[in-house]
This record gives C-alpha cells, structure tokens and sequence, in this order.
C-alpha cells in the first residue's frame, strides 16, 4: 500500500508562516489524526496533501488512490445519490461511463469492441458489479436509508448531503483517506459505525477533527501542527497532549540547568580572566562554547479559561416538567413528557438528528409553545441559552469589547477586558469587529456573555459546533466545577462522559428515556435505545 511523503514543504500567507520546511512521513495501514489550534493551517495542509492547493516549497508524493472528502455538494445536486457515491472510485467510474456511451451506438466496430473487453477488465478489476450494493451498503450506514439512493442529492438536506460525499469518499477501497471533519453533522450511530469502518480500513488515513472520542478511538498516530512544524505523537490525541507537555517540560528543565550552569561559567570567567588562572578560564570558555540553550519556539497552542459562576442559587427544585409534547405537521416529534429537574444536576441530550433535541429544550426556554403541558422553573431560577442557530445573536456592526460591554454597564472595562482575555480574545483582538467573528470566535463571545451573566442554569444546544479541541476541553472543565444546573445537547462523547449525570434521549416520538447516571452507565442497562446513538 502506498503512503503519503512531505519533503521539505513550507507554507505561509504573507509574513504569517504557518508551516517551514516540514519532512513527515504518513505510513499504509496507519490512521493520523491532525491537530492544532484554529488557524495553524490544518485544513491548508490537507488541501496540500489533496493537490488542490500548492505548497511554496518542497514536494509531496501521494498514494495514486485517493478519497477525499470534499464538502461541496453543489457540483452533484441533479445527479442520484448512488451515482455521487460511485463517483468516489474514479477508475470505476471513468470506465462505466464510457462503456454505457459505446453501448448506445447504433452499431460497434471492431475497435469499439476491443474497447469494451478493455472497459469490462477495469470493471472487474474495481468490483464493478457490485460496486451500486457497496455504495448502498456504505450509505445505510451513515444513515441514509435506501428510499433516497435512487434519488437526486438535491432531495436531501445538508447534513445528510455531507454524509452522502463521506460516502463518495470512503467508496471504492482508495489507498490514502482525507477527511476533513468527517464527524460533522453525524449522530452518535453514524459516527460509531465510522469508527468501526476506519477500524477495519487499509490504506493511510489522514483525519482533521474536533471530536475528542473520535481521535482517542481511531487514531494511531497525532501529526500535530504547532511551532511552524508537524510533530508526530504515537497514540490517540490524550496521549499526544501528554507526550507533548513533557518533551517541552524536559527541554525547558534542560534549558533552566544549561542557563544556571552558563552563568556560573561566565562569572568565573569574568572574575578571573585578568588574573594568574589563565588555563582555568581558558577551560571555562571552551564549555560555554560547548553549552547551548535549545530555542524552544512558542506554541501556537492556546486554551481559553471557562468559569461559569452565579449569582445565586436556585431552589432545590429548579425545574418541574408536566407532560409537555411538540408535533409538527401531525408527525409527533416530542410526545408527552414530564420529569422534575433538581439543582445541581448536569443533563446531556442526545439522539439521532431530527428527533427533536433542540424542540426539547426550546420548549424549557420559552422559544418553543408546548403544544400541551406545561414548564414551570423553581424558585430565584435564572436561565443562560445559548441556541444552536447564533444568526442574530451578536449585533453587527460593533466590536467584541462594545458588544459585551453593553451586555453589562455594571462591569468594570477592567474586567471584561479580563474576561475576554480568558477567552482568547487579547490586545487588538478585543477591538475585532463582529461582522467578521469566526464561528469559533463567535461560540466564544456568546460563552463570554454567559460567564457574565453568572445564571444558575445554563441550558445549550450543540456548543461545541466551531469549537476547536482546546476550548471543548475548557467548555468540559468549566461545565463539570459549574456549582449550577446545566442541560448541553451534545452528540460530543467525550464531553458526555466528562459532565453528564443525567441523560435524556428523545426516541422517534415515541418516549423520552430518562436516565439518571453517567453515560457509561446509559449505554450498559440501556443497550436496547444506546443502539440508535451510538
């Protein structure tokens, strides 16, 4: 099997070098998880391995097989979804094509029927007769169900699109896998079955992703961008982040002794250097010379502080829940639910896209009308929401320091300008203007309006959308010492496991489970309804 080389290759914009003279190797049969903060050029250096965009320096040798996931749908909206996925092999694909265009002419030469025979060996030789059941085989497991393969892409919506082009990506056995967050938009069955794909696949795999669980499960090596080079870390991304943290603590070690040893070295030699100790100070200089200090280049990793406090405590009994149900179009999305909420209790809402997580806690908040029951939130309760849909929530055409200040004209600009430099936003970056916030800039100012409210519930919906690995780790850390009541939905299994004292898992419309134990726990004595998230 073939593998990936990077030979001196250099990449930057302008004077920000993201990467210089990198020499990294990708081996067949390995699976490499690629990491660095928002902005240390992941997504540029996959679109160097992919061809699609060229490197200043240096060359790149490639396995000739690839699948790529490229997240645009656009160029297949009128063509059936098999197709899409079929066009992933493009040998396969090349050659049914031109077959199916001899086959329609009217009458065939002997040239066309040499030809056929040619086109008939690379069919087979790409297991081209069972090539529509494979691509069925790989949709159905990301979910698609057979009632839309015959269909135009077009007639899907755009997260089940997305899984119809990881489809085209993974089709048709490629020596070398480029996903770039190929976990986006799939629940918990999907992104499980992906795992047990990835497990079971060949060829070299190159990943970029945010998920925590996803890199932990699949990957064997990290290939992490930071100090303008890749470094690649044996195990998952919690054994790189470790590895990581003591090869520069040991050169940091390393360096403190070598600084204390070189400056007792050029005080000897200073005091003495006028005076009858000429052989000692000679030797004293041929050490320093020796005695070298490693430049130890500045992470570009950087991990924002999320400490959410409040103002109060609620009551004991910060929710009561009586029998609420939301239908859309007579199709029953949340049928009939009650449970009684008790302060302090961190609740994970989870399930499969479409079974109604957000109608859930839109009715808690008020932004959904129960279509029975009723809400009713215990006593000094105060709600902090952040929804999954942020248009709107941040006013254009102001900056991030303006928008929060206005948010609380009790704050003091010391402390927000404190605050948002807990959130990564520091010196000028405060001052960036909102029209242009990032979705991860974004998630972050709405999450600094929060911190800032200091409610005592925190209700979210998919916060970890945009966020890269550091800050979902932080979110996780600031939701677990949060004192208050939190419900997160989440299809984050790491952060699941990390917060969740309770889960909650709306069913078809039929029922809303309501556990209350860890997630672990959830997945044991509920194996029957674990199996549609997982």
């Amino acid at each position: 099997m073939a593998s990936f080389s990077i030979i001196s290759v250099s990449k930057g914009y302008g004077p920000k070098k993201l990467f210089d003279d990198v020499n990294v190797a990708f081996s067949a049969g390995k699976r490499y998880g690629l990491t660095g903060p928002n902005g240390a050029g992941k997504t540029t250096f996959m679109k160097i391995l992919a061809g699609d965009e060229e490197q200043d320096t240096g060359d790149i040798h490639r396995p000739k097989k690839l699948g790529i996931l490229r997240q645009d749908h656009f160029r297949y909206e009128e063509t059936r979804v098999l197709d899409v996925v079929m066009m992933g092999n493009k040998p396969l694909w090349a050659a049914m094509q031109e077959k199916n265009t001899l086959l329609e002419k009217a009458e065939l030469t002997d040239d066309d029927g040499i030809r056929l025979a040619e086109l008939e060996g690379v069919v087979a030789e790409e297991d081209g007769y069972v090539a529509e059941s494979d691509a069925g085989a790989l949709l159905e497991g990301l979910g698609i169900e057979q009632q839309f393969h015959e269909q135009p892409l077009k007639g899907l919506t755009g997260g089940y699109k997305l899984r119809v082009l990881l489809a085209q990506a993974l089709f048709g056995k490629p020596e070398g896998l480029l996903l770039d967050e190929p976990t986006n938009n799939l629940d918990l069955d999907s992104i499980r079955w992906l795992e047990t794909f990835l497990h079971e696949y060949e060829g070299v795999l190159i990943t970029i992703s945010h998920d925590r669980h996803f890199l932990n499960s699949i990957c064997t090596h990290i290939a992490d961008i930071d100090y303008e080079t890749i470094i690649t870390y044996t195990g998952g991304y919690d054994d790189m982040v470790r590895q990581k943290a003591q090869v520069r603590s040991r050169i940091e070690s390393e360096n403190s002794e070598k600084a204390k040893k070189i400056s007792q070295l050029q005080d000897f030699v200073a005091r003495f250097s006028a005076g009858t100790r000429a052989s000692q100070v000679q030797s004293r200089k041929n050490q320093l010379e020796k005695l070298k200090v490693e430049d130890v280049k500045r992470s570009n990793i950087a991990r924002p502080f999320i400490k959410f406090e409040q103002k109060g405590a609620s009551g004991k009994q910060t929710v009561t829940i009586e029998g609420i149900s939301k239908a859309y179009d007579g199709h029953v999305v949340i049928p009939p639910f009650t449970a009684l909420v008790t302060k302090g209790e961190k609740i994970a809402v989870i399930g499969k896209n479409g079974v109604g997580k957000s109608t859930l806690v839109k009715m808690l908040t008020g932004a959904e009308t129960p279509d029975t029951g009723t809400v009713t939130w215990g006593h000094n309760a105060s709600v902090g929401y952040m929804p999954q849909d942020h248009h709107g929530l941040i006013k254009k055409g102001t900056t991030v320091y303006q928008w929060l200040r206005d948010q609380d004209i009790k704050m003091s600009n010391e402390e927000i300008g404190g605050l948002l430099g807990r959130m990564l936003f520091s010196g000028e970056e405060r001052m960036k203007p909102t029209d242009t916030l990032s979705g991860g800039e974004t998630v972050r100012t709405l999450l600094s309006q929060l911190m800032m409210r200091r409610d005592n519930v925190l209700i979210l919906d998919e916060p970890t959308n945009h966020l890269d690995l550091e800050s979902i780790s932080a979110l996780g850390d600031g939701l677990s010492r949060f004192e208050g009541t939190v419900i997160v939905v989440t299809h984050d299994q790491q952060l699941i496991s990390e917060v969740a004292t309770r889960i909650w898992a709306p069913r078809n419309g039929k029922e809303v489970v309501d556990f209350s134990g860890s997630f672990e726990d959830f997945l044991v004595k509920h194996a029957d309804v674990a199996a549609q998230h997982r």
